[in-house]
Order: structure tokens, then sequence, then C-alpha cells
């Protein structure tokens, strides 16, 4: 976990150069997530967004969630809707995923707001 944290700079280095070297991949994958969210279904933004923060927990891509928590934000979603998202991945996929996500969610907040978790 601390890991991801320290690496956050590691991330954004390794997408430019994804980028730069398979611009074209990624522009089709950054449509085709555009079209999904748009035209591939009735669902709504804020619900599209609140299952991609349970799927990242579920998973445990701390990035993706990081990136789908702000995103699920962004959208309108508060705090409390994100929390019942990632609480809801633990009878399927386990309390320790449900944990891993909740810190990660409380992390970021505080790291938004500026203060400690601990």
């Amino acid at each position: 976990m601390d890991d991801y944290f320290d690496n956050l700079d590691s991330t954004e280095i390794n997408l430019k150069y994804f980028t730069e070297q398979h611009g074209q991949i990624y522009d089709a994958y950054e449509k085709y997530g555009q079209l999904i969210h748009k035209d591939g279904g009735p669902l709504d933004e804020k619900t599209c967004w609140l299952i991609k923060v349970a799927l990242s927990t579920e998973c445990q891509y701390p990035r993706a969630l990081r990136t789908h928590i702000l995103k699920a934000i962004r959208s309108g979603c508060t705090k409390e809707e994100i929390e019942h998202a990632i609480l809801l991945v633990a009878p399927s996929a386990g309390f320790p995923r449900t944990m891993q996500g909740i810190l990660i969610l409380r992390n970021l907040l505080n790291e938004v707001e500026g203060h400690s978790v601990h």
C-alpha cells in the first residue's frame, strides 16, 4: 500500500511514456471509455463511477481505485456514496479488500483536504 503512494510520480511518468510511444492505442482506449460512459447504456454517470469504484476495490487495483474515486467525486458522488460502494464489496470479495478500499478513500480524501489519516 505505501509503495503505491510513494510511486504516484512513476505512474504519471509511465503514462507519459505510453502516450508518446503508443498514442493511437491510448487515444482509442480513451475514446472507448468515453463511449461506454455516454452511449453504453442507461446508467447515469455517478452510478457508472460507483460501479468502477467497487470493481477497483474488488480487484485490488489501488491506482485505478484512486482514479475512480476522484472521477466519482467530479461526477457529483459524495464521500458517503463512494464509501457505500466500497462497503458493498465485502460480502462478495471479502472484508480485507473492503478495508483496503476504505483506507485508500480516507487517504485520498485527507490528501485532498490536507489532513492525516492517523
